[in-house]
């Protein structure tokens, strides 16, 4: 099968994932294991994390609807605190990926983030996650678009954007539940877990050396 693009999550894929950071947190906190992101996995399509991803609530109002949310299920978080642990670390196996698939394919980012905001948090990306999103012919945003993954409509904007049809990409994403809709579509999708695994999978898949 010829592929003419591929496709990357940031968060969990080009960076390090935060569910890691957010279970060190929860440990130093005396929260329950994977707490923030139950808290995240309910209503998630009107949730306060979901709707600040599509930019309809401004920071402020994100914190409050969030913390309400995290003392509903019974532990008061605060916000503040939570937002910092998105940054991540970069995979540097990851970035050299991104560089060799630009040399013959068309790359994208998806992700799902957030806007700027005055009183909000500062910027997610580190200079070096910023020079690796540098590297990507189209970034398609959340905040931008109004939409997030899992909807469908993200990933079809993000092959209008590219110009390609579903079956020409392959799509990287650490959560199954963002990979489903887009194998739905006709995507390769692989999940990345382990990424020097995802890795050997996307070298098999375009054929060609990704270090």
């Amino acid at each position: 099968m010829k592929f003419t693009a591929v496709f990357f999550d940031f968060g969990g894929v080009v960076l390090s994932s935060p569910f890691e950071a957010f279970n060190h947190y929860e440990t130093s906190c005396g929260l329950p294991t994977d707490f923030i992101r139950t808290v995240n996995a309910t209503n998630p399509d009107t949730n306060a994390w979901a709707r600040f991803e599509r930019n309809e609530v401004s920071f402020d109002q994100f914190c409050d609807q969030f913390e309400a949310e995290c003392r509903a299920a019974g532990h008061p978080v605060v916000a503040r605190e939570v937002m910092p642990l998105l940054a991540g670390e970069i995979r540097p196996a990851m970035v050299q990926a991104i560089r060799c698939c630009r040399r013959r394919l068309i790359t994208a980012c998806l992700t799902n983030n957030w806007a700027r905001f005055d009183d909000g948090p500062a910027d997610q990306a580190s200079s070096e996650a910023q020079d690796a999103l540098a590297l990507f012919h189209h970034v398609i945003e959340s905040s931008k678009v109004g939409v997030r993954k899992p909807d469908r409509r993200f990933y079809e904007l993000a092959c209008e954007m590219c110009s390609v049809e579903p079956s020409e990409v392959v799509f990287l994403d650490d959560l199954g539940v963002n990979l489903k809709p887009a194998a739905a579509l006709g995507m390769t999708t692989i999940k990345v877990i382990d990424p020097a695994a995802a890795l050997r999978q996307l070298e098999d898949l375009v054929g060609f050396p990704l270090a």
